[in-house]
């Protein structure tokens, strides 16, 4: 079904609503020339956009005396039984990121959240109508013993 017979559908169902006597098919907008400006211009479509200054091979010896060396990343803190500290944040995108690896997991609408102390848990939330109430229990099913496993290698960093 096209887009066009969608709106006319919509239309004629609003009209109907609204007591209307006009058929859908009558009904078109204005054209775009005739149709007043909603707001007030700023002259913003006038003003260009500066020129874009074209990359030049800069040499080793170009480089400022002064530059930053790169920064190492940050020390992984570690339990002195071996497990990663990590955050709460951190873990509950542990655990999303073995969630979406099962099938049919949305690519949106769920959320992980991760609480509690020394043994941390994770309780997943999903959007309506990102996924069916089937699929959904699948995945909470799956939740402890991913957890389980998790808890092996993270702690929960407070």
């Amino acid at each position: 079904m096209s887009d066009d017979v969608k709106d006319a559908g919509l239309v004629a169902m609003i009209s109907s609503i609204l007591g209307g006597s006009k058929r859908a098919d009558s009904v078109s907008p204005p054209p775009l020339d005739d149709v007043p400006p909603t707001a007030p211009s700023n002259g913003f479509e006038a003003i260009a956009p500066p020129p874009i200054p074209e990359a030049t091979p800069t040499k080793d010896e170009d480089a400022p005396v002064s530059a930053k060396p790169v920064e190492q990343p940050a020390r992984i803190l570690r339990t002195p039984d071996g497990k990663q500290l990590l955050p709460a944040e951190a873990i509950a995108e542990l655990v999303l990121g073995e969630l979406r690896k099962l099938e049919d997991f949305p690519a949106t609408g769920a959320s992980v959240t991760v609480y509690g102390y020394r043994h941390w848990n994770a309780m997943i939330t999903f959007a309506p109508f990102s996924t069916t109430f089937q699929n959904a229990t699948r995945f909470r099913q799956a939740m402890p013993d991913l957890v389980f496993k998790l808890r092996r290698f993270v702690e929960l960093q407070i």
